[in-house]
Order: structure tokens, then sequence, then C-alpha cells
């Protein structure tokens, strides 16, 4: 199995729109989807026909944590800016929808939306983070692993529906921690060194065992939800091996997409279009 050439293909039309250099469609409205997690803030937008027009990647460290919005103030400033290079370039966002870790309830759930209302949109409704994924990589059948800065969520997905989602504190912070302890440097600097391709192949070593916690992770929780594939995104998952050890972990199949970061904002822009989502209540 592969990811479709279609998703391969959407994902990239919208790591090119996130240079706002593309036209305004003509007519119709816009929808967004509005990714707040741990590292980094994502706004995707699609046009009517659900193709990426245009989207605003901001790195952000204290926001979120967790699966938690720890810092309202910080997370509107950000986003407030996103929606404001959008409007300038041409794009005008009104529409839009959130996404939350899975197993998130209530007054957290609910808070991922009170941060696009804060900034004027209208929030057509709330989306879990792997099931938003699923929509764009067309899964009818597997699992959804969305590894982002703090958390690894997962979602079962049996005929087409989601019939199971959990979540877990361990994401990419937790690598950052493990090379800031050994290389005795700042969790920024190790940030840092974690993104760097020269770097990667060095740190590998010390990285895997938060690697195997993750894929241990997802071996408990499909234990009563057996699937064969795999399907990674998220921040986190863009580091080179991570796929061999969740492979070697769970003995399952396991794809990653290109670009995996841009993979579930893209999602919850498509579920705002398609005006399918639970709707938003403060």
């Amino acid at each position: 199995m592969v990811i479709s050439d279609r998703s391969n293909r959407m994902i990239a039309a919208f790591e090119a729109a996130l240079t706002l250099n593309g036209c305004r469609p003509a007519a119709g409205p816009l929808y967004a989807g509005v990714d707040l997690g741990t590292a980094y803030i994502v706004t995707a937008v699609v046009d009517a026909g659900g193709a990426p027009v245009a989207g605003v990647l901001t790195r952000s460290r204290s926001s979120i944590r967790d699966g938690l919005v720890l810092d309202y103030v910080g997370a509107i400033g950000i986003l407030r800016r996103q929606v404001q290079s959008l409007r300038s370039a041409g794009f005008a966002v009104e529409h839009a929808a959130a996404a939350y870790p899975p197993g998130t309830i209530g007054r957290n759930a609910r808070a991922f939306g009170n941060v696009l209302e804060a900034v004027g949109l209208d929030v057509s409704g709330l989306i879990d983070e792997p099931s938003a994924a699923a929509r764009v990589l067309g899964i009818s059948e597997g699992a959804v692993v969305d590894i982002g800065g703090g958390t690894t969520g997962i979602s079962v997905i049996q005929e087409g529906r989601v019939v199971y989602t959990a979540d877990e504190a361990t994401g990419g912070i937790h690598v950052d921690l493990v090379l800031a302890g050994h290389y005795k440097m700042p969790v920024e600097e190790a940030e840092a060194m974690k993104r760097d391709p020269a770097r990667q192949t060095e740190i590998s070593p010390l990285i895997k065992p938060v690697f195997q916690k993750m894929a241990s992770i997802v071996r408990l929780h499909l234990r009563h939800h057996p699937v064969q594939t795999l399907y990674l995104v998220g921040g986190t998952s863009c580091f080179p091996g991570i796929e061999s050890v969740m492979r070697e972990e769970t003995g399952l199949d396991v794809l990653r997409p290109d670009q995996p970061l841009l993979v579930t904002p893209l999602g919850i822009a498509l579920g705002c279009l398609e005006g399918d989502l639970p709707m938003f209540q403060a």
C-alpha cells in the first residue's frame, strides 16, 4: 500500500500555497482549517472545490501544551496575524473550523474554537486531529497516528468511520528534552538541532527510545482495535526513520505522506468546506 497520488498532490498544492502568491478565486467562499499545535499554528485555506489556495504557518512554543490551550492571548495573537496576512493577500477568510487532540472533551475542546471566534472567524465546527488528517488521505481502513509537538493522537477507522480515538502526552517536545539533557543545551537549541538535516543521523540513536515509546502507545491502544496499516502525520513524523521504528515496534505496515505537518490543517479546512463537523458552541 502507498499514499495515493491524489493525496500527495493536494498536500504539495497546499505547501506551494503557503507563499500566499496564488490567485484569489474569482468567485465563491473560502474555507479555513486552523491547527493549533504545540510547535506550530497552521491555517489552511481551500476554495469551494476543495483546492488548497492559501495558508500560513507560524512557529509557536508556548501557546499550546499537551493538547491544551494554555496561553489564549498568545494563540489569539498568532492567529490574528495569520488572518490579517491572508486577508491582506486577497484571501478574505470568514468561515473556519478548528481541531483538537482526540479524547479532548468539554471546555478543553471548546477552547480551540474559542481562539478562532476571538479573532472574528465564523466557527463552523470542531474535529479531532487524526480524523481531519484521514480526510486528506482518503482512508477507509487503518489508523491515523498524529504525532505533534506535545501529543500522539490515534484514530482507528473502519469502513470509513472513526470507531476509536485516543491521545497521549508524548510528542516532539519530549524528543527536544532528551537532546537538551544529553547535550546540556536549552530546549530551543535542541529543537533546532532536531530539525537540522545535517545532525539527524547523529542524534537518531539518542531519540529512538522516544519513538519507541510513541510506538508502544500506539500498540497499546490498538489491542482491541486491530488494523493492518498506520498512517503517520504531524510535525514529529517528519523526522527521518520514525516510520521504520513504528514498523519494527508494532509489526504493522506504516505509511507516511509527503509533508506530514501539513496534512491535518488541510483536513480541517476540508471539513469546514464539507460542513459535516459537530457544531461549535462556545
